[in-house]
């Protein structure tokens, strides 16, 4: 397994090449091409703003002003980590004809789909930019520093459970139809629309499950809580988390590895 992570950055050029054909082709004969990187993440922010603050005006918590760059904080890295595992779900099955190349490293596959997620998720970011500066919400320098860790760390993350998804789903296609549902009971069950201190205390013990519950608190406390971010502790664990999750979906992934050929 060591060997062949080692042999991952030999692919780096075409890792590379395959992100940027997953854009170009993910927009082709669209009208709005990469617009719609910045206009999906700002319609949904737009919905939720309206439920939450129109409709639902009392279902959110206090405090949370202005409410929209809460919620965002949250859904950017949310739509990042979601549309990763639901499009890794059927990567290896659409592939079959690279995979079945004996010389094609089939790991590759659900790595380029993360990564066009993360080029997505870095085109928001103006969008969230712009947001906390017309909301004159104070980040410092210091919090910005941290947003780059938090990043990578959420890229191992979702690294090794793209790799356990779509491995799984090579062997039973009912994994992909599952996923959907479990991401829709995941979202709620992640602090994005509420904020994690609302919930009631025996619900936050089963909510710290959840690693995406401390991925989104980190996000939201470096770039909306006012302050230096200082929670190192909480932030080495989310670390160390991310990597053991990688580590983990990449051995699934390894041990799995010769049957996709057959199964695809």
């Amino acid at each position: 397994m060591l060997a062949n992570l080692q042999n991952l950055f030999r692919y780096r050029a075409l890792i590379q090449s395959l992100v940027a054909r997953e854009l170009k082709a993910r927009y082709r004969g669209s009208l709005l091409g990469y617009f719609w990187s910045f206009i999906n993440p700002l319609l949904l922010l737009l919905i939720y703003t309206f439920v939450f603050t129109v409709v639902m005006p009392g279902a959110r918590g206090n405090g949370l002003e202005p409410f929209a760059v809460f919620m965002f904080c949250g859904i950017l890295p949310w739509t990042w980590f979601s549309s990763s595992l639901l499009e890794s779900s059927n990567v290896l099955v659409a592939g079959g004809n690279l995979i079945k190349k004996v010389l094609f490293p089939a790991e590759v596959l659900p790595i380029v789909t993360v990564l066009a997620g993360l080029v997505n998720f870095c085109l928001g970011l103006p969008i969230l930019a712009g947001f906390l500066l017309y909301y004159r919400v104070p980040v410092t320098a210091s919090d910005l520093l941290w947003l780059p860790v938090l990043i990578a760390m959420q890229c191992l993350l979702t690294l090794g459970l793209a790799f356990v998804v779509a491995s799984l789903t090579v062997l039973f296609r009912d994994v992909r139809d599952l996923l959907a549902n479990l991401l829709t009971l995941w979202f709620f069950a992640t602090p994005i629309i509420y904020p994690l201190w609302s919930a009631p205390a025996g619900v936050q013990r089963v909510l710290a499950l959840n690693p995406m519950t401390y991925m989104i608190v980190s996000y939201q406390e470096v770039l909306f809580r006012e302050g230096p971010y200082r929670d190192w502790q909480r932030m080495f664990g989310l670390g160390a988390i991310s990597l053991l999750v990688f580590l983990a979906g990449y051995f699934v992934f390894n041990r799995l590895r010769d049957t996709f050929a057959e199964e695809v």
